[in-house]
C-alpha cells in the first residue's frame, strides 16, 4: 500500500488524486500513537490541514472499507466561514468518495431549508458554520447523538470572531464519547482553555518551526508617504505581473473604495467583504479561477479558507492588526509547495510599528522602496522582449500579415507600434514621490542624521501674504518618522479639504511637526480633521493633527546648506551643558534596532488627550 497507517479506501483516493508523499501534518495525525486518541494541532496555513484531519478520523468513521448506515451524523467539521466550510466539504467529498460517505454542508447565507431536508435524510459527515450549526441544533434539525468525531478547524480564528459561546453550545450537545480534534495555525490560550475543557488526554502535534513566517513566502516590507498608498499598490501590481493577488483592506468601505479604483485604471478586479452576498463572492472567486480577474481586493475575514491555486502576491495595503493576523493573511500564498510573495505596505509614521511585528514574528523581511514609474517600465521591456524573442510556430496567415505590414512600413516602425500595442493593455504605472536622495541603513531605514529640505516661504521667511493671521497646528510626527514636506503637504490638503496654497509655514522637529493656517479658515480646517480621524483622532497612517495655540517653540531653520555648516539647534541640549545632541563628536553608525525612532518610544496619544509642550529654555 503506497501509504502506511491508512485504511485501503484512503490510501486509494490519495493516489488517485496525485498524492506521492503526505505533509508533516498529514504523516503525524496518521501515525499509531495519534490513533483513537483527542488532537490538538497547530500547522501553518496551506499544509494540508483539511487532509490531515479527513484521514486522522478515517477509524472512527470507516467500517470495512465503507461508511455505515446512520440516521444522524457521526462526523462534525466547524469552521469559521462559509468559503473554508465549502473547502472543507469537497476535499472530504474526493477523499471518502469511494466510502460512499454522504456529507451536508450548513453555512450561512444558504437556503437553511435545504440543509435542514439534507439532515432529516440522514448523513454522515456535517460541515458548516458556528451560527448556522448552532440555529439547526435549536430547531432540532441537528442531531449529534450519534456523534463520533468532531473538528474545530481555525480555532483560533473561530474565537477572535466570537464564536465561543456558539462553539460551547455545539461541543455541549456531542457525547461524551466523542473524539475532539482542534486545528488551528497557532496556540494562544483561549485555545489551550478550549482544550481543557472539551478534550481528554490530547496529543500536541506541531508543525510550525521556530521561524514563524512560511518558508515559501519572501516578505517585502515597501516603505511609501501616507499619500501614496494607492499609487505603490498599482506599481507592486504592476511590477509583479502576478497571475492572481490578493489585496487586503481592514474596513469593507476601504475594499469598496480600492476595488473601484482599480477597476477604473484597468485591472481586472473583484472584491470580497461582509457586504456581498453568497452568490457575489461565488462570482467573484469562480472569475479568479478561470482567470478573468487576476486581483482580489478583501478583508481578513471574508478572505479566510480561500484556497487559488495561482496565487502568487499578497499585499497588506493596510497593516495587519497583529503577527497571527499577518501571518493567516499571508498564508494564502505558498501554499502546497509553491513560491509566493507577501509585500506589507509602510506608511513612513506606521514603520516602528511594522519593525516590531515582523521582529516578534520572527520573520525577516527585506526593507525597501516602493517601485517607481520607471522600474515598472524597465521590468516591462524586459518581460517584452522576453515574450517576443521565445521562439514559436507561426501560422500561414500571421507571416503573410507580416509580409504586409513590412512592405507597408520600416520594421522600426513595426516594433514601435507592436511595443505600443503592448503597453495599451496595461495600466500605466503611478508617480510616486521620490525617495531615492535619502541615506537608509542596512534593514532599510534613513539614516539617524538625515535633514530634510522645507519648502521656501515668502520673503519674510515664515510670513507669507494672507498668513499674517495665522493659527497653528501640530502634527505627531516629525523626522524621526521620516516626516517630509513632500508628503506632508498632500496629507493636510486631504485630511483639511484645504488646497496647499492655504497652507503656510512648515516647521519639522525631530518628533512633531507645526504648520499654520490662516485664522479665517481655521474653524473649518480643525472640523474637517476631526471628521476625516478615527476614534483615535488618527487616520490610517497614525497621523493625528490636534491644535498648536502657542505655535512651534523652536526656530525655523533658515539655511539650505549641509548638515555640517548649519547652525546648531538648543532643542534637547542638556541643563548646564555647552554641548546639544546635534555636537557630537566621531562618525555615527546606522540605526539601532529601535527602528526609525532610535531608542525613543513612539507613541502618539489620541486626539484631545495630548500634554501641552515645555516651553524651551
Amino acid at each position: 500500500m503506497p501509504f502506511e497507517n491508512l485504511s485501503p479506501v484512503l490510501s486509494d483516493a490519495l493516489v488517485a488524486r496525485g498524492y506521492e508523499a503526505l505533509t508533516p501534518v498529514q504523516t503525524q495525525v496518521s501515525e499509531d500513537q495519534a490513533k483513537g486518541r483527542d488532537l490538538l494541532v497547530s500547522a501553518q496555513t496551506g499544509s494540508g490541514k483539511t487532509v490531515a484531519f479527513g484521514l486522522a478520523m478515517g477509524d472512527e468513521l470507516l467500517e470495512d472499507g465503507r461508511m455505515p448506515f446512520a440516521t444522524s451524523p457521526l462526523a462534525l467539521i466547524v469552521a469559521p466561514t462559509r468559503e473554508l466550510a465549502l473547502q472543507v466539504s469537497r476535499e472530504l467529498s474526493w477523499l471518502y468518495a469511494k466510502a460512499g460517505a454522504r456529507i451536508a454542508t450548513c453555512v450561512g447565507g444558504m437556503d437553511a431549508s435545504k440543509e435542514r431536508r439534507a439532515l432529516g435524510q440522514g448523513v454522515q459527515i456535517v460541515v458548516g458554520t458556528p451560527g448556522r450549526l448552532r440555529d439547526h441544533l435549536e430547531r432540532g434539525a441537528l442531531d449529534l447523538s450519534a456523534l463520533r468525531v468532531a473538528v474545530l478547524d481555525e480555532a483560533d480564528e473561530m474565537l477572535d470572531m466570537g464564536f465561543r459561546d456558539d462553539l460551547e453550545e455545539i461541543l455541549d450537545g456531542t457525547p461524551a464519547t466523542r473524539r475532539t480534534l482542534l486545528f488551528s495555525a497557532t496556540i494562544p490560550n483561549p485555545i489551550v482553555q478550549l482544550a481543557k475543557r472539551y478534550q481528554k488526554d490530547a496529543l500536541r502535534i506541531s508543525t510550525v518551526g521556530q521561524d514563524r513566517g512560511h518558508g515559501d513566502i519572501a516578505y517585502q516590507a515597501v516603505t511609501v508617504a501616507p499619500a501614496d498608498i494607492e499609487g505603490a499598490v498599482v506599481n507592486l501590481l504592476r511590477l509583479h505581473d502576478a497571475e492572481t493577488a490578493m489585496l487586503f483592506c481592514a474596513t469593507r468601505d476601504n475594499v469598496r473604495r480600492l476595488h473601484a479604483s482599480l477597476v477604473e485604471r484597468g485591472f481586472a478586479a473583484v472584491a470580497l467583504s461582509g457586504e456581498h452576498s453568497q452568490n457575489e463572492r461565488n462570482a467573484a472567486l469562480q472569475a479568479l479561477r478561470d482567470r478573468r480577474a487576476k486581483v482580489c481586493v478583501a478583508t481578513d475575514v471574508a478572505a479566510r479558507g480561500i484556497d487559488l491555486p495561482t496565487l502568487s502576491l499578497v499585499i497588506h495595503v493596510e497593516i495587519p492588526r497583529d503577527a497571527e493576523a499577518l501571518q493567516h493573511r499571508s498564508g494564502r500564498t505558498g501554499r502546497a509547495g509553491k513560491k509566493g510573495t507577501a509585500v506589507i505596505i509602510v506608511p513612513y509614521p506606521r514603520r516602528r510599528r511594522v519593525d516590531g511585528m515582523l521582529r516578534g514574528a520572527r520573520i525577516n523581511a527585506e526593507w525597501m522602496d516602493a517601485p517607481t514609474a520607471a522600474d515598472v517600465r524597465k521590468r516591462d521591456q524586459e518581460r517584452l522582449m522576453e515574450k517576443l524573442l521565445t521562439p514559436v510556430e507561426h501560422e500561414p496567415e500571421d507571416l503573410e500579415l507580416a509580409q504586409r505590414l513590412m512592405a507597408e512600413r520600416t520594421p522600426e516602425d513595426i516594433a514601435a507600434s507592436l511595443v505600443q500595442a503592448h503597453r495599451a493593455l496595461m495600466p500605466p504605472p503611478e508617480d510616486l514621490i521620490d525617495n531615492s536622495a535619502r541615506g537608509r541603513d542596512s534593514a532599510g531605514r534613513p539614516e539617524r542624521g538625515e535633514r530634510f529640505e522645507r519648502p521656501e516661504r515668502g520673503p519674510g521667511g515664515d510670513q507669507r501674504e494672507g498668513f499674517e493671521d495665522s493659527v497653528w497646528f501640530r502634527l505627531n510626527i516629525g523626522r524621526h518618522q521620516n516626516a517630509d514636506p513632500r508628503w506632508i503637504l498632500p496629507l493636510l490638503c486631504r485630511r483639511g479639504h484645504v488646497s496647499k496654497n492655504e497652507i503656510g509655514a512648515i516647521r519639522i522637529g525631530p518628533k512633531e511637526t507645526m504648520f499654520n493656517i490662516p485664522r479665517a479658515i481655521a474653524d473649518r480646517f480643525a472640523e474637517a480633521v476631526v471628521r476625516s480621524a478615527n476614534a483615535d483622532g488618527e487616520d490610517d497612517s497614525g497621523v493625528s493633527i490636534t491644535p498648536a495655540p502657542d505655535g512651534p517653540t523652536y526656530p525655523p531653520r533658515r539655511d539650505k546648506g549641509p548638515r555640517d555648516n548649519a547652525p546648531r539647534s538648543t532643542l534637547g541640549r542638556a541643563p548646564g551643558s555647552d554641548r546639544s545632541f546635534g555636537d557630537r563628536s566621531g562618525p555615527r553608525g546606522p540605526r539601532g534596532p529601535g527602528g526609525p525612532g532610535g531608542n525613543e518610544r513612539y507613541k502618539p496619544k489620541p486626539f484631545g488627550q495630548r500634554s501641552p509642550r515645555r516651553p524651551s529654555k
